[in-house]
């Protein structure tokens, strides 16, 4: 059988919700935009962090056939009709605005990463920062408890001194939250109330009626990057996280912040020798000794925690050098890669850079084994985009949990969805609207190894200042979340 033929058949996209849709023409508010979005470990959840340093929760609410989930369905090999919903759960003002006094700096409250941790107890545990700040935070629910069935009952209003007949139900009698009283009902020669008819006493009774969600920030990492943070990744081990800024990378431990272990430090004695820096790191999926981290540059480095304590060499080198006279003004810029993410096996790292995704093979070190082109057809006017900074955007990527397809943004609130098994030809453009499809894209994107040349996209003009910058793939499932402005988009196929 030849690999076209074992190639997976293109998905069909749907749409399936929305959260925060700008009505027509309504003004987008700066701290409503959505600044990171994060999928936990079973897909049971999703977080968004904004520019306004809130951290929204979103729970899987989908049920099917009498309660059974439909992952449950899924394992089964058992077919829905559903597509998996979403619904509000809580949020939480996870950052604020500080000045830092030394360096006469403003710190943005803006989250830039979320990262889901461990759960434990029937709690969720989550890492969110902004560029200076990492914080460790709990939400549980917590059972609101009262205090229920006195022994009297609350004395009966008056009005004009004469005592108001009453048809309540006897069920209505004062519950104080938390143990608290209003008025002290129980103080016999305030209240006036009398004994009689009481032939015993009995003790009140404490009674959960509902719950909250409740937030609490467990620890905060300070003090520990000099530059902003653009990363951070949780290990394996469920013990230890890393934070990367431009030109450090720290280790620390879940459970001190107090102090961090610089393992990567790329800054010069002399600033003027800098050309590169740090733009993103992620900890292996499994083996909790192993990360790589990108450069501004255009190369991926992997580096082993066992080799020294601080790793400034590195183990694997995965950069695609440029082909001899390709090279220009923008080379450098273009290159820099803006994300990377390991695929669930760990063996295939996918990048993205400003106009393309690469997949490279770890095992391989010669050059990606797939690249994907996003939007070849705004090559020709770069020079426009240098003028207006949108050369410099920073777009992420993600893959599918089976590693078949990944996906990555683009302008004009586009997000494109590649095939990237062997023989796959998929390439899908899809809008992040409530009809994604309407602006379908034909065009082959794909090369292996080296590029016969290159496809432009042509058709739509496309809007800079509506980009989507951010976006997750469920981790099971192809369903896939992303941020146009402060709207929340979800899609299924």
């Amino acid at each position: 059988m030849d690999d076209v033929a074992m190639a997976p058949e293109g998905l069909e996209w749907k749409f399936s919700q929305v959260f925060g849709e700008r009505a027509a023409g309504e003004e987008v508010q700066e701290v409503d935009i959505i600044s990171a979005i994060e999928f936990d470990k079973n897909g049971d959840h999703l977080a968004t962090g904004d520019r306004g340093g809130r951290v929204v929760l979103f729970e899987r609410t989908d049920k099917i056939d009498g309660g059974v989930h439909r992952r449950v369905l899924e394992a089964m090999d058992c077919s829905s009709s559903q597509h998996p919903e979403f619904h509000y759960k809580t949020e939480f003002q996870s950052h604020e605005p500080e000045f830092d006094y030394l360096k006469s700096l403003e710190i943005e409250e803006k989250i830039n990463k979320i990262r889901w941790c461990q759960t434990a107890n029937n709690a969720m545990f989550l890492l969110s920062t902004n560029d200076k700040t990492i914080k460790f935070w709990k939400v549980q629910e917590k059972k609101i408890k009262k205090v229920c069935n006195f022994n009297l009952d609350p004395p009966k209003p008056t009005i004009n001194g004469f005592v108001t007949t009453s048809n309540a139900p006897t069920s209505f009698k004062t519950c104080f939250t938390n143990g608290g009283s209003n008025d002290n009902p129980l103080n016999f020669r305030n209240n006036n109330v009398s004994l009689r008819g009481l032939t015993s006493l009995h003790l009140p009774t404490v009674t959960s009626h509902e719950t909250s969600l409740l937030a609490r920030c467990r620890k905060t990492y300070a003090h520990a990057h000099d530059y902003h943070i653009n990363s951070i990744s949780n290990n394996s081990d469920c013990e230890t996280f890393i934070s990367a800024d431009d030109l450090r990378i720290n280790l620390w431990n879940l459970e001190i912040s107090s102090q961090s272990f610089n393992i990567v430090d790329k800054k010069p004695a002399n600033m003027e020798d800098l050309t590169e820096v740090i733009t993103s790191a992620e900890f292996h999926p499994s083996h909790c000794n192993m990360l790589a981290y990108s450069s501004s540059k255009g190369s991926i480095r992997l580096i082993d925690l066992r080799q020294s304590a601080l790793c400034d060499t590195h183990s694997k080198l995965f950069e695609e050098h440029e082909a001899p006279g390709s090279k220009s003004f923008f080379s450098d810029i273009i290159s820099s890669i803006s994300d990377i993410k390991f695929s669930k096996g760990g063996r295939y790292i996918l990048s993205r850079d400003y106009m393309t995704l690469k997949m490279w093979d770890i095992n391989m070190g010669s050059g990606p084994v797939a690249t994907f082109q996003v939007h070849e057809h705004l090559r020709p006017k770069l020079c426009d985009l240098y003028e207006n900074d949108a050369i410099f955007d920073k777009f992420e990527c993600c893959l599918s949990g089976d590693g078949q397809r990944v996906a990555t943004g683009s302008y004009s609130h586009l997000f494109r969805v590649f095939g990237c098994s062997e023989g796959s030809t998929e390439a899908t453009t899809l809008e992040a609207t409530k009809n994604p499809t309407r602006r379908q894209v034909q065009t082959p994107p794909r090369f292996l190894r080296s590029p016969g040349g290159s496809d432009d996209v042509n058709g739509n003009s496309f809007d800079l200042t509506t980009k989507l910058l951010h976006l997750a793939w469920h981790p099971s499932e192809n369903s896939i979340a992303c941020a146009a402005s402060n709207s929340l988009y979800m899609y299924y196929a």
